[in-house]
């Protein structure tokens, strides 16, 4: 039966209040840090589940205003009066906690304030930490306007309960992402947002709050117990550099990020619609055209426009929609009647051929194509809805992704009406402020498919693919973060990653290949690229005082590679995996020379796995961007140091692996492999023969070299910069052109078969649009000098506005002229002569 006291169907109205009544703000420091602890505490039920419901009832006797400050284990939803107020906690460690802060205004009356809480343990994305002792939930209260009564965690009468009606699907073939979710409508509580419901609430276990600790400059105190400590130290809370946790309980630190961008997907396509039987598997089933009820399928198109659709008793519908879009979305399916009906949303992000070896052919087509990969014992990957018998509405506790949905629905006994089928979309809210245009109207096609991409990788932390393991890997987000920089002008996730990786730091100098995570996984050659994510930051946003607060992990991470480099000057590579790129051929990404047992190379004694041009090359150019960083911060002694290292890396580089007779840098010792990588990476870090080396490659016929592959284009793009054979880039770009015209939305992870159908990292032609076609180029730190070099590559035109600290920098650049500039006033700006193609 519907509520009584609403037309709206029961349970989570996925509307956001209007500003005037709720405001997420963004702290950069913790309200609480002067004091000696928190004043509220982590409650939780004596008899918890999975999934529980904080909630309190507030009599305001006259309009008030309050800031909340909330956080939970492992997450939350906030609510208010039964509106959705918002989600968290952004995802951290356990020794950066993060709490959101929201502006509550309050009419006078009655409210309520709620919270839905959950924590998965083991069947949690990889992604998501957890102290492990069940749904936690946490909020402080700082009163701004009126007489309000006590909100706080711990003193006020909070009530909670373990929340029925959900329940764990399994993970499928979405590795790292967690378990998806059950929905069953005729268990769960509707209403209890509100006080309408019929479950037994009873007061919250309170736990003693922890001590206060405090780390060397950067805050980073441990709590003796589960409660909320507070670490003040220069950046806030657990700050990045110095201090580093160990065990213990939850830091909080205030979460930095502003809320995601949301909105409902418009649009879509139903594109099949088949009778199934109860029961029946779908993943070995292809869409058929022959199955194809056209005059159902108008219904269906109907209800995703918003028309509602009845189906009757006894019925088994598979139905395929196409976004035509790659979107991160929170499914929302409204409900009436029907109870035991089974309504299943499964996402994918391409459909596949039946035969694995081909993939996924043209992403427009789904005729003769199977929803689920071939070979997967499970039906997809989604949700599942179960109907109550009332008016309802399911959502889910976490985002699915994709471009195809899959509907499989089974009535019951009784007849079921979807009222509405709909996809309320969500992302870190990035907007393209360049404005890139050019004669090529292709580049403008590319741009937005990454930077659609782009969007679909960035969240509550950077991504390196939204469908599969939703992992903050260092070597993706490196990209990730210059893009957002020429485009957007924010750093705020940027920052968030340098932070989070400079805290994963271990003893030996390396970071984690990707943070948060539960589980290890290191990289080696990622380390270098996180000291390079500071050194970008330090040039395209400036803020020396927080780059200098990265330093120590920086130096430590040099030294942590300086000590495997022998009296030949040849640097071994450090244990794990030497991960470079996806080049067919190459094992597991590994560049040649790497020895993946861990035998010492003959001819080279040390205590690596091996030796490989590419990686002592990257080492020398990274430890050139150290002394860069260094000498900005006025540590002219360590930066001769970092200098001299680079120096010797080179020296031996071109010992070792310079072929002069091919005029190229081979891969291993005996010469044996040769790739572009190395050609790249000699000219980007200033080798001796680095500009030879490019200029041969280009030269060489096809199959001579390993080719970078869509990540190491990257690299690739900036050796070419160096040289002025822009044209060749605008070749190169002829793979994402590729990637139109198979249908694609977003930019794939490895040249196909691929995996991801979206995966950021090939999002960096962006980057290049400014930084290289019109070759904006900082040279000293926050923008405050920079170089215009257009290098048009046989273009007649091309612009952008490039965002900057000091306000946005405009250039136009048009084939044989000089370009127009204009900038802010702070910005010194150097044009150069036209490249070649100007």
């Amino acid at each position: 039966m519907a509520d009584p006291r609403s037309p709206t169907p029961r349970g989570p109205s996925m509307t956001m209040p209007e500003p005037a009544d709720v405001q997420q703000l963004q702290l950069e420091d913790d309200p609480f840090a002067g004091q000696a602890e928190w004043p509220a505490r982590w409650i939780r039920a004596a008899e918890s589940g999975d999934v529980v419901g904080f909630r309190l009832r507030v009599g305001c006797a006259q309009p008030g205003e309050v800031v909340v400050h909330v956080s939970a284990d492992e997450r939350y939803e906030l609510w208010l009066d039964g509106d959705l107020v918002g989600r968290g906690p952004s995802r951290g460690e356990l020794g950066h906690w993060s709490f959101e802060s929201y502006r509550l205004r309050l009419p006078a009356g009655e409210h309520w304030v709620a919270a839905r809480v959950w924590s998965l343990g083991d069947d949690a994305p990889l992604a998501q930490l957890s102290l492990g002792d069940g749904p936690t939930f946490l909020l402080a209260a700082e009163p701004v306007r009126g007489q309000l009564p006590e909100l706080a965690t711990g003193t006020a009468p909070w009530q909670t309960a373990a929340l029925p009606g959900h329940g764990r699907r399994s993970k499928g073939d979405g590795y790292g992402c967690g378990a998806r979710h059950v929905s069953d409508g005729r268990t769960y509580p509707w209403g209890w947002q509100t006080g309408t419901d019929t479950l037994n609430w009873s007061p919250p276990e309170t736990d003693t709050l922890a001590g206060v600790g405090a780390g060397a400059g950067a805050g980073a105190g441990v709590g003796a117990g589960v409660g909320a400590g507070v670490g003040a130290g220069a950046d806030g809370a657990a700050g990045a550099g110095v201090g580093r946790v160990r065990g213990g309980g939850r830091l909080l630190v205030p979460g930095r990020l502003p809320g995601a961008a949301e909105g409902w997907v418009g649009g879509g396509r139903v594109r099949h619609v088949a009778v199934h039987a109860v029961g029946e598997s779908t993943r070995g089933r292809v869409v058929d055209s022959g199955e194809h009820l056209r005059d159902e399928a108008d219904g269906w198109q109907r209800l995703i426009g918003g028309t509602a659709l009845t189906l009757p008793a006894g019925t088994c519908r598979r139905v395929v929609i196409d976004l035509d879009e790659y979107v991160c979305a929170y499914p929302v399916l409204d409900l009436e009647g029907g109870r035991d009906a089974e309504v299943r949303v499964h996402w994918q992000e391409s459909l596949y051929e039946t035969d694995p070896a081909r993939g996924k052919g043209h992403r427009d087509v789904v005729e003769g194509k199977l929803f689920g990969r071939p070979g997967l014992q499970e039906d997809g990957i989604g949700d599942l809805f179960i109907a109550g018998g009332g008016q309802e509405r399911h959502s889910t506790l976490w985002w699915q992704s994709g471009r195809y949905v899959e509907v499989f629905v089974t009535t019951a006994t009784e007849p079921l009406t979807i009222t509405a089928l709909r996809f309320r979309e969500t992302h870190y809210p990035y907007e393209d402020r360049s404005g890139f245009t050019a004669s090529d109207p292709r580049l403008a096609q590319v741009g937005a498919l990454a930077f659609r991409t782009l969007q679909a990788c960035s969240h509550e932390t950077t991504m390196d693919c939204p469908y599969y393991e939703q992992l903050q890997y260092a070597g993706d987000t490196r990209l990730q973060c210059l893009i957002a920089y020429v485009t957007c002008g924010d750093d705020a996730l940027a920052r968030q990653a340098l932070r989070a990786f400079d805290r994963s730091q271990d003893d030996n100098g390396l970071v984690q290949s990707r943070t948060p995570s539960r589980h290890a996984s290191p990289i080696p050659p990622f380390t270098l690229w996180w000291v390079a994510m500071v050194h970008d930051f330090a040039l395209w946003r400036g803020d020396l005082a927080f780059v200098a607060e990265l330093m120590p992990g920086v130096r430590a991470a040099i030294d942590a590679h300086r000590r495997t480099v022998d009296d030949h000057g040849i640097f071994h590579a450090l244990h794990g995996w030497n991960f470079t790129d996806w080049v067919p051929g190459w094992d597991a990404g590994t560049p040649p020379g790497i020895i993946q047992d861990g035998e010492e190379h003959p001819d080279w004694p040390g205590p690596g796995r091996g030796v490989s041009a590419v990686l002592q090359l990257q080492l020398a150019l990274v430890a050139r961007q150290t002394a860069d960083l260094e000498s900005w911060l006025g540590e002219s002694h360590a930066a001769a140091g970092h200098s001299q290292l680079a120096g010797d890396l080179l020296d031996a580089a071109d010992e070792a692996f310079y072929d002069s007779d091919r005029r190229l840098y081979a891969d291993d010792l005996e010469h044996n492999a040769f790739s572009e990588h190395a050609q790249s990476l000699a000219l980007l870090a200033g080798a001796k023969y680095g500009e030879t080396a490019v200029r041969t490659m280009l030269q060489q016929p096809p199959g001579a070299l390993a080719r970078t592959t869509l990540y190491f284009d990257h690299y690739l793009f900036e050796a070419l910069q160096r040289i002025g054979r822009t044209d060749v880039l605008l070749d190169r770009l002829g793979l994402w052109y590729g990637l139109l015209d198979q249908g694609l939305r977003t930019v794939i992870e490895h040249p196909e078969p691929t995996r991801s159908d979206c995966h950021a990292w090939g999002a960096h032609p962006l980057y290049h649009y400014v930084s290289t076609l019109l070759g904006v180029r900082p040279t000293a730190p926050g923008m405050a000098a920079v170089t215009v070099t257009p290098q048009l590559g046989g273009l007649e035109w091309a612009q952008a506005s490039v965002p900057t600290p000091h306000g946005p920098l405009r250039v136009r650049a048009e084939a044989g002229s000089q370009p127009e500039v204009t900038a802010p006033p702070e910005i010194t700006v150097t044009i150069a002569p036209p490249g070649p193609g100007c």
